[in-house]
């Protein structure tokens, strides 16, 4: 959190022309289609077209969404609520299926694990020092240096947490990743040229 992962991965995906996915637009797809794991599995082996349907909400959700970053503030809202095993299923096959029709830029979402088997995907860690994160997180959000450290230590045991349940694996492991990158001293579009000129 802090480092520009959200914002680089949606400056990519406009630049490669394939669609951007993050926690925010999952969730409101997992909301709107009120998605279970029976339920991806019955769409899946039915009209192949229901994958193209949600892109296409997805597409227009992400395009009211803009540029917000989601920020949690009270202890109780829903961010930090426990992920059920359940859930987590029906987002992996949320995800599966949505990269097995189109090419995508996914940020988070335990995508390096999501994705490990998917003959075509590349794993890559933005990360950066906590002052470069919270001198970000106060700009962005208009928070004082206290709240915003808080704030990301929050979020980062909440996501370590995340991770280590679901995947039995440390998002800071760099072995996960195919590519690691500081974001200190980089603007976000130093970053997307550089992840572009390792693609290649």
């Amino acid at each position: 959190m802090g480092s520009g992962g959200r914002t680089v991965g949606r400056k990519l995906a406009e630049k490669l022309g394939v669609k951007f996915f993050d926690k925010w637009l999952i969730n409101e797809l997992k909301k709107g289609y009120d998605l279970t794991t029976e339920e991806v599995e019955r769409v899946k082996g039915g009209n192949g077209d229901w994958w193209r349907q949600l892109l296409n909400v997805a597409v227009a959700i992400g395009q009211n969404m803009g540029d917000m970053s989601y920020v949690p503030h009270d202890p109780n809202d829903e961010y930090h609520l426990v992920t059920t095993s359940e859930m987590f299923r029906a987002e992996t096959e949320i995800l599966s299926g949505i990269a097995a029709d189109t090419s995508c830029v996914v940020a988070g979402r335990s995508g390096f694990y999501v994705f490990r088997q998917h003959p075509n995907h590349l794993s890559i860690l933005i990360q950066a020092s906590m002052p470069f994160r919270v001198a970000r997180i106060m700009r962005k959000q208009n928070l004082s240096e206290a709240e915003a450290c808080e704030v990301i230590k929050k979020v980062d045991k909440m996501r370590e947490n995340y991770v280590k349940k679901y995947t039995g694996t440390s998002r800071y492991d760099s072995r996960n990743y195919d590519l690691v990158i500081s974001a200190d001293g980089k603007t976000e579009d130093q970053i997307v040229d550089l992840i572009l000129e390792y693609i290649g």
